[in-house]
């Protein structure tokens, strides 16, 4: 059973910075995409970051320069490092299966981003 877990979630001000963590089992995590996808508060799902199992990195427009996705296949984590962080960048954080986020996702952590 594919299992995500994600930590590393809380309020933080305007500027500031937060990393995220997300723990897979299940599956072969060496050789699968993930991706990080977000959900502000009344709104549908935003696909943020994705890292394909050769480590290549993709970004959408609105955290390019902020954010940085990265794995550790020893341990079966994805990262998504958060800096720069605005306002409009908080809702509740996933991580997912594959490169698009429609697959297997978390239950997510909260980022709130907030003076």
């Amino acid at each position: 059973e594919v299992q995500l877990v994600e930590s590393g979630g809380g309020l933080v001000q305007p500027g500031g910075s937060l990393g995220l963590s997300c723990a897979a089992s299940g599956f072969t995590f060496r050789g699968s995409a993930m991706s990080w996808v977000r959900q502000a508060p009344g709104k549908g799902l935003e696909w943020v970051s994705a890292i394909l199992h050769d480590g290549t990195t993709f970004y959408a427009d609105s955290v390019k320069d902020r954010f940085t996705i990265s794995r550790d296949n020893a341990k079966n984590t994805v990262y998504l490092q958060m800096n720069s962080l605005e306002p409009e960048d908080t809702g509740v954080y996933h991580c997912a299966l594959g490169p698009r986020g429609d697959l297997t996702r978390g239950q997510g952590t909260q980022v709130t981003v907030s003076s």
